[in-house]
């Protein structure tokens, strides 16, 4: 980072994804060795697996709905909400900024709600199908991330604070919105007009015959991705969706990445897994 401020072009963001078997303890060594050695960082970070766990436990199960044009996401009425914020905001998100402080980063965590980091609007309906029949769910609190405070990220990068952002974001009227961690990541590094967005999960990448992970995509051209959305299974599809706004708007290459292995944001940005831009 320049005595002047950050470099808005080297900023780099990094979404963890949610799931259990992503190495966090070596997603952490590498990101504070490339933050100690001078590179700014936006984290966001997810992790819909425990929350799956924790809404078990306290009886009420996580339901998922399929949108018309075929995406899936949590159904999430307000119990639902206050347990993906307690998982969320509260002990992933400290934990992930205690790793980071044990590593000698001054990091902060925040939620897409605290000074409206991440705003958007609430659906005011869900249009799914739902055992081969269309319905409308109404009670709904899910939202997309259309506007980023990017003076408030900078403003902390500025300071020599690392911004750990976590899902839930907030509505024009100021109600928590369960939105998606990974387009959120997207929105968050084409406002930030970022040098790359590198997403980990627990596979290599986009993968040609999910789940064989021999079968990796190692590039597409952004002009081509819309071609390689029909081997993007599940949640994979946000993501890819994520990236294509992300290029769109400017960032210069997104990553999708192995988070189950040594060094995993380095290997991304020197090229490994799905390389995009």
């Amino acid at each position: 980072m320049s005595d002047g401020g950050v470099v808005v072009e080297e900023i780099v963001v990094v979404k963890i994804g949610g799931g259990l078997d992503l190495d966090h303890d070596a997603i952490a060594d590498d990101i504070a060795k490339l933050w100690i050695g001078g590179i700014p960082l936006v984290v966001v970070h997810g992790g819909a697996e425990l929350t799956n766990k924790v809404a078990e436990a306290l009886g009420h199960p996580p339901e998922f709905v399929t949108s018309v044009s075929g995406y899936t996401s949590r159904r999430t009425d307000r119990r639902t909400l206050e347990i993906f914020e307690m998982v969320y905001c509260g002990q992933l998100n400290k934990g992930w900024v205690e790793r980071f402080q044990k590593r000698g980063v001054n990091a902060v965590g925040l939620s897409g709600i605290d000074g409206r980091i991440w705003e958007g609007k609430r659906k005011k309906s869900i249009r799914v199908i739902k055992g081969g029949r269309r319905m409308v769910i109404r009670d709904d609190y899910t939202g997309r991330v259309e506007k980023v405070n990017t003076g408030l990220l900078l403003s902390l990068l500025d300071g020599g604070f690392m911004p750990v952002i976590t899902p839930p974001a907030i509505s024009y009227e100021g109600e928590a919105i369960n939105v998606d961690g990974d387009r959120g990541a997207a929105m968050t590094a084409a406002a930030l007009g970022a040098a790359a967005l590198v997403i980990l999960s627990g596979v290599p990448g986009l993968l040609e015959r999910f789940p064989d992970e021999s079968t990796l995509i190692h590039r597409i051209a952004p002009s081509e991705i819309d071609r390689f959305m029909e081997f993007a299974k599940d949640r994979m599809k946000k993501k890819v969706l994520g990236a294509k706004e992300a290029l769109e708007a400017g960032v210069g290459r997104v990553v999708f990445a192995d988070g189950r292995v040594e060094d995993p944001v380095s290997r991304a940005l020197s090229g490994e897994g799905t390389v995009i831009g």
